[in-house]
Parts: structure tokens; sequence; C-alpha cells
């Protein structure tokens, strides 16, 4: 998905790492493969490639607005929950939101892990985020965004 970069996978990052005479040797060998967008320039760089505005996104992401407007602008950082969120904004699949996590620099969804389960179900299944967040609800796991579950 989007944004483009030099695609080298990471097994390979780590051969070339370990095969390097220096850590130095790599870091200037692999020059930009080894830095990240920040997530605000990267969101704002996933719109323009969609054309989407931010605002379309912000509203399925069912964040509210001005918050919505600081994380595109790099006023604020995301928590792991806001990430997720955003996922379901963009109509991201899993493997999508993954690198979304990633370029968030916040864990990844992994299946053991109930509630991820739980919400990667949902990317997979193209659910909007207030489907996930019901489903989350009805198996008695916290919803994202910080809501309670009084159930």
């Amino acid at each position: 998905m989007g944004v483009k970069s030099e695609k080298i996978s990471t097994q390979e990052l780590w051969a070339r790492l370990f095969k390097s005479p220096s850590v130095g040797d790599y870091l200037e060998k692999t020059g930009d493969v080894c830095e990240m967008l920040a997530f605000s320039e990267y969101i704002s760089q996933l719109c323009k490639e969609r054309q989407e505005k931010p605002e379309n996104i912000i509203k399925r992401s069912d964040l509210e607005s001005s918050f919505g407007h600081r994380l595109f602008s790099g006023a604020r950082n995301p928590s792991r929950d806001t990430v997720l969120q955003l996922a379901f904004g963009f109509e991201m699949d899993t493997d999508d939101a993954q690198q979304l996590l990633k370029i968030a620099r916040v864990t990844a969804l992994h299946p053991r892990v109930k509630r991820d389960a739980v919400i990667a179900y949902c990317l997979h299944h193209r659910k909007s985020v207030i489907e996930a967040q019901q489903l989350l609800y009805d198996n008695n796991l916290p919803l994202m965004g910080g809501k309670r579950n009084e159930k």
C-alpha cells in the first residue's frame, strides 16, 4: 500500500546489518531505507494518494475532529488505539494496519491477544470502527480509544 520507498524486506536488512563490518558501514549503505516518515507525514501522504480529505478519515475513525486534525498536523502523537481507529478510518486491511502501527512506532496486532484478534478480524472483514467496538463490547474486551466497557 502506498507511500513509496525502496522495498527491502526486514529479513534482508537484518542480513545486511549482520554482514556489515561496522554499524557505521551499514547505516551509510542503507541510508534512507532505515528512516521512516513521521506518522503525521505518512497519514497525510496516504490521504493524498487516496484522494481523501483528512476530515473523512477522522469521521470514519470515530475520532473527535480537532484531535484528529492535530494528528494530521503532527501536533499530537497517537496512542496505539488511535492508530487502530485510524486504520478503520482509512478502511485498511490487516497488513496495512500493521504497517500503520509500525510507522507510529507502537506494537503490532498479535493473534494470541484476544482484543487484537477481534480488531484484526474486523479489519480483515472490512467492518467499521463502530462494528469493531461492538464486537469488543460483546466479548467484554476494552474498547478502542479508552472508552469504558460497562457491560
